[in-house]
């Protein structure tokens, strides 16, 4: 039962790596080529659509990786379990104070109706969404290393 706790956690949380991964990396950089403000149309999609289900994956992975923690805390790599949750803690906190609000404003805005520095606040955006990504991949890394 264990070893599926371990199994189960490190891909749902590689998962969401992927993810957020591809987003970074991918999506936005395909939306931002899009022709005049699509892309803020694009990412205001994005934003409603992820953002509806990313809150329980990012919780979700949290949980999975305490229970790894509390349930082997006497295990070999449990220091790195540790370590994990407390990152994907971090990516939580950034996620609501940071992410969050500028998603949650953006999801609203239409052409008519979007501030003037709509741009800037999506850069913003990324930048945050960049460091977060490092963030997960460093508790994604510390779950894989754990299974050794």
């Amino acid at each position: 039962m264990f070893d599926a706790l371990e199994v189960v956690t490190t891909v749902v949380v590689g998962l969401m790596v992927g993810v957020e991964f591809s987003v970074a990396f991918v999506m936005n950089r395909i939306l931002d080529a899009l022709p005049e403000d699509s892309a803020q149309l694009g990412h205001a999609h994005g934003g409603r659509m992820l953002g509806a289900l990313m809150p329980f994956w990012y919780i979700g992975s949290l949980v999975l990786s305490a229970i790894w923690a509390v349930a082997g805390w006497h295990h070999q790599g449990t220091g790195l379990v540790v370590t994990a949750a407390v990152l994907l803690i971090v990516s939580v906190v950034m996620s609501v104070l940071l992410l969050v609000p500028i998603n949650n404003r953006n999801k609203t805005w239409t052409t008519d109706n979007r501030p003037a520095d709509w741009k800037q606040q999506l850069d913003r955006w990324q930048r945050y969404h960049y460091v977060r990504v490092a963030v997960i991949v460093a508790a994604f890394t510390s779950l894989v290393a754990a299974l050794t």
